[in-house]
């Protein structure tokens, strides 16, 4: 299940065994606290057990004897391991079995970033609870920005909320800080515009990436350049501006060009949703497929010279800049 998924399935009842992972530290931080927030413990201290991963592999028969120990003066007791990447041998040979047959009054909560390579997949395992704590796309923060905006009784349109996400590059944590800024602003009941975002919200550096290739596929030079110096300002030189827009428009003819249904060109192109290719798509189809190649493989050559030193970082930015603007 998807993170904002989480708390309407512990009202439905808690699985003894969860998986919690995912790149976004703030929903796997949220997603433990749910958890233990939903095991209603009197006695924390007592019953809320932290382990480290790879300690715990040292012994795995070890700590799966002690899953099985009963909590004090609380009807549920608390294991989080964190980091905890058990080998495919390891998994089969101790914890599949505790899987199968898990301590009722234990809710073991493993805690990981990612899948490491040669391990056991967790999330496809028998008996675990997956809770997916990856970086969301824009559509899946708006909506769970919407839902954040309500608790903090703020309201927002769906065009403020999607503004807001970009301007925090996804970035779950600095969308929560955010509101609570804006609700000490604004007071219960207030409005959140698109205005009021713009003026109160930081933008981060990745938004001012996207606004800078939105600016160059449409050719809009006056907002390119407004951009292009906020950059500067924040430090970005000249070759990461041109890396960006090469990538931005190897992006487009990606998802103009491939074939396939959405689920397969999002699969191969490593997109968690379709969001980003419809939208890619959209700017493809409006730049024009001879165009968009034109741009690619012009900035993809002026990328190689600069590499190779057959250009300054200014001079090949410079000629990248022509290239879109007036080519």
């Amino acid at each position: 299940m998807k993170f904002t998924e989480l708390a309407k399935s512990l009202q439905a009842g808690i699985s003894p065994v969860y998986l919690v992972e995912g790149e976004d530290a703030y929903f796997r931080d949220h997603a433990v606290e749910f958890i233990r927030t939903a095991c209603s413990l009197t006695q924390p201290m007592l019953n809320d057990v932290r382990y480290e991963g790879e300690a715990v592999r040292g012994d795995l028969a070890a700590f799966r004897d002690e899953l099985y120990t009963l909590p004090f003066f609380d009807e549920k007791r608390i294991a989080r391991v964190y980091g905890f990447h058990p080998t495919e041998r390891e998994w089969e040979g101790v914890m599949k079995g505790y899987c199968a047959s898990p301590a009722p009054s234990t809710v073991l909560i493993i805690v990981n970033e990612g899948k490491k390579a040669n391990c056991a997949d967790l999330k496809r395992k028998a008996g675990v609870t997956y809770v997916d704590c990856a970086r969301a796309d824009e559509e899946q923060l708006t909506r769970w920005l919407l839902g954040v905006m309500r608790r903090s009784a703020l309201t927002l349109d769906q065009e403020a909320a999607l503004t807001m996400v970009r301007f925090c590059a996804r970035d779950a944590a600095r969308l929560k800080k955010e509101t609570e800024k804006l609700a000490l602003l604004l007071g219960e009941g207030g409005r959140v515009t698109r205005e009021i975002v713009e003026e109160h919200v930081a933008k981060d550096t990745e938004y001012y990436i996207y606004e800078l290739t939105q600016a160059a596929a449409k050719r809009n030079a006056p907002k390119f350049y407004e951009v292009l110096d906020e950059l500067t300002k924040k430090g970005y030189d000249e070759n990461a501006v041109l890396a960006s827009l090469t990538s931005h428009f190897r992006s487009l003819l990606e998802a103009g060009r491939m074939q396939g249904s959405e689920k397969e060109v999002c699969a191969a192109l490593g997109l968690r949703s379709a969001y980003p290719l419809k939208k890619n798509r959209e700017s493809y189809r409006a730049l024009g497929a001879e165009r968009c190649e034109a741009y690619y493989l012009k900035l993809y050559a002026l990328s190689g010279g600069l590499r190779s030193g057959l250009y300054s970082k200014k001079g090949a930015l410079t000629a990248a800049i022509a290239a879109v603007f007036f080519g």
